[in-house]
């Protein structure tokens, strides 16, 4: 008779958690799923073509630089000049263009956040129905059969509010923070805590002046050695740099990598 009560609640409960899987699936998971696999997707990849468009045009402002700085010494024909200032009008113009891209997908996210808002709200309502209806069902079943037990003794009533907050939160599993569940190439690198690889460091020369647009970055002169390795899951448009006790991140397009 105990095992009857027992099956007959927990297939009620079975009932309850399949209608809280399917409703979680329609109403939050799916489109969630959606968003990350399409506009997200779209969006990263227009940023960091972004992102490579940028490095062009610090590159091609380099260069003009450079250019004109030799043409002051006359070691470099007017037509040098002209070709780099060329190059810079034309690495301005798809910056300027990606840009403006990357800018319009960004702003269509403040209506996606509207439905994101919703499908979670469905998905908490969803969550409290499926606890509601397994809290009774649990208890009804335990205070059925637990007198059975010689030296049982039961509540007269669910202990809904003889839980102490210190109790509650001492039982409350541990939920690993945001940074942890961040995908390998998307977490935030600490640098104190990179070691060069044992081997494939290289050197590399720096063809271009780079300006360090966080602390991540490793700020650059042209013409100087640095040492330089990828680490597992890094952007391949990036290495690491080393310069005396500094470290960062360096673009591969400004480096000139020697064997």
């Amino acid at each position: 008779k105990t095992l009857i009560k027992v099956a007959e609640a927990e297939k009620q409960l079975g009932a309850a958690e399949r209608d809280f899987i399917h409703t979680a699936s329609i109403s939050f998971l799916t489109p969630l799923r959606n968003f990350l696999e399409g506009d997200w997707k779209t969006i990263s990849k227009e940023r960091r073509l972004l992102q490579n468009r940028r490095l062009d045009l610090d590159a091609c402002k380099a260069r003009l630089k450079k250019a004109k700085a030799a043409e002051a010494k006359a070691t470099l024909w007017n037509d040098e000049v002209d070709k780099a200032e060329q190059e810079l009008r034309v690495a301005q113009t798809e910056f300027d263009r990606q840009a403006e891209v990357t800018r319009l997908l960004l702003e269509g996210i403040s209506s996606t956040h509207v439905n994101h808002l919703r499908c979670l709200h469905e998905f908490i309502k969803s969550q409290t129905t499926y606890y509601a209806q397994c809290y009774p069902t649990c208890w009804t079943c335990r205070s059925s059969w637990a007198g059975t037990f010689v030296g049982t003794t039961e509540p007269a009533s669910p202990p809904l509010s003889s839980t102490s907050p210190t109790t509650t939160a001492a039982t409350m599993p541990v939920v690993p923070s945001v940074a942890s569940l961040a995908p390998p190439g998307e977490a935030s690198l600490c640098l104190e805590e990179v070691a060069p690889p044992a081997s494939g460091t290289r050197k590399a020369r720096v063809l271009y002046d780079y300006e360090a647009a966080d602390s991540s970055e490793l700020a650059l002169l042209a013409d100087e050695l640095i040492t330089v390795y990828s680490l597992p899951g890094m952007d391949p448009d990036w290495l690491i740099g080393e310069r005396g006790n500094k470290k960062g991140k360096v673009p591969v397009t400004y480096l000139e990598l020697l064997s």
